[in-house]
């Protein structure tokens, strides 16, 4: 076995239980039929490549998801011409779980997002180290693979931060959830550090909801809001075993409300990043 097939990392196993095998197997006869129409065996393509044969088959058997230099790779080896690595967007859409593709198909589209998040640092603005821990925690326990593509798909989501033009991105923090060392001290102050960063972002705006308020319109729970750029909406719940999205206009309008009061009663921005500046001179 090779280098890069030691590298490959679990999150780049397929799924056998989620629809994006079909993508995984359509990839896979492709890079095969280029490769025979070559004339070349499995453990030679691989040679070329830098990867192993074992890993070569199971990219052609649709069993492991093809990184996207091997893509690149393969395309120059088969003088494909772009047509093997044009296949990198369709991965990258498939690779995650489906309820991670649902949410990173409508954030691509945003013009603004607002999230308020009553338990845990929203999933946007967590650190790799923080996301970890919480995925340490669940129960019944993930296994370590499970873990590692967990936080690679929630990682992958944080790329809403990079697009351009910016979305408005607003998110209202219990104060709770700053609070919880979850994962220890040193990943809670590196996670308030990074809010701190995030802060300084012109599109980003971090409130945060002080537990001694006592107006609150947002204790049915954590939720979120997406609008869209053809001007619709649509909202987000996540509870416990349930990821549910919300596309009913009454239901998406109740969620607006609801969220627009619960930034109303936080404290403002500005306000938030002293108290969280000062919440990490505590910690």
């Amino acid at each position: 076995m090779s280098g890069n097939d030691m590298v490959d990392g679990p999150d780049w196993v397929v799924d056998p239980e989620d629809e994006s095998g079909a993508v995984m197997a359509m990839v896979g006869r492709q890079i095969r039929l280029w490769r025979e129409a070559a004339g070349l065996r499995a453990a030679e393509l691989g040679e070329a490549i830098g990867y192993g044969e074992n890993l070569v088959y199971k990219v052609e058997a649709g069993t492991r998801i093809a990184k996207p230099e091997f893509l690149d790779r393969t395309d120059d080896v088969l003088g494909a011409k772009g047509k093997i690595a044009a296949m990198k967007k369709d991965v990258a859409e498939a690779r995650y779980p489906k309820k991670v593709r649902d949410l990173a198909k409508l954030e691509a589209d945003a013009v603004e997002l607002g999230s308020y998040a009553a338990d845990v640092i929203d999933g946007l603005l967590q650190t790799e180290a923080y996301a970890r821990a919480l995925y340490r925690e669940r129960r019944p326990a993930f296994t370590e693979e499970q873990v590692d593509g967990l936080v690679a798909a929630r990682m992958a989501r944080q790329a809403i931060f990079e697009r351009r033009p910016a979305p408005l991105l607003t998110f209202v923090q219990e104060e709770a959830t700053l609070r919880r060392p979850t994962g220890g001290k040193m990943v809670l102050r590196q996670q308030l550090e990074h809010l701190l960063e995030l802060s300084l972002l012109r599109h980003v705006e971090i409130q945060v909801m002080p537990t001694e308020t006592e107006e609150h319109a947002g204790l049915g729970g954590s939720h979120e809001v997406v609008k869209l750029s053809d001007g619709t909406a649509v909202g987000h719940n996540e509870v416990q075993l349930t990821s549910r999205l919300i596309s009913d206009p009454k239901e998406v309008q109740i969620l607006e409300m609801r969220y627009g009061l619960t930034r109303a009663q936080a404290l403002t921005p500005r306000l938030s990043r002293t108290f969280i500046e000062k919440l990490l001179g505590e910690t």
